[in-house]
């Protein structure tokens, strides 16, 4: 019989191993589309916004499909964050957002919060 301790052992070493996956999951490049998020960014087809997520310039295919996945992502490791923090999703999203903006490259877009996009 497999003692408590064992099983609790047993148990966070499958979180942590969860965990490790989801985060080399969120960091791995999305080769996948047809287009990469810097690419995207480059050409002007999706911004940063003030809400910490991803938002289409100038609509595509490729731009939607890549906004769609990034921002799930986003809005999964997000949460996580704000759980292992105690602190709101929204609080998370904010500041997530105020670092995405300040490091946007020069020439990409980022959406101002009167909904117009503005290339800094």
């Amino acid at each position: 019989m497999i003692s408590r301790k064992s099983m609790k052992k047993i148990l966070l070493q499958n979180v942590l191993l969860l965990l490790a996956f989801l985060l080399l999951a969120v960091m791995v490049p999305l080769t996948s589309f047809a287009i990469s998020l810097d690419e995207a960014k480059a050409k002007g087809m999706v911004g940063e916004q003030t809400d910490g997520y991803l938002g289409v310039v100038t609509p595509s295919a490729d731009a939607n499909k890549l906004i769609s996945d990034i921002n799930l992502k986003r809005k999964d490791k997000y949460q996580e964050i704000a759980n292992s923090n105690g602190t709101s999703l929204s609080a998370v999203e904010q500041l997530a957002a105020k670092k995405a903006i300040e490091n946007t490259h020069s020439g990409h877009f980022v959406r101002l919060p009167d909904g117009s996009w503005k290339k800094k």
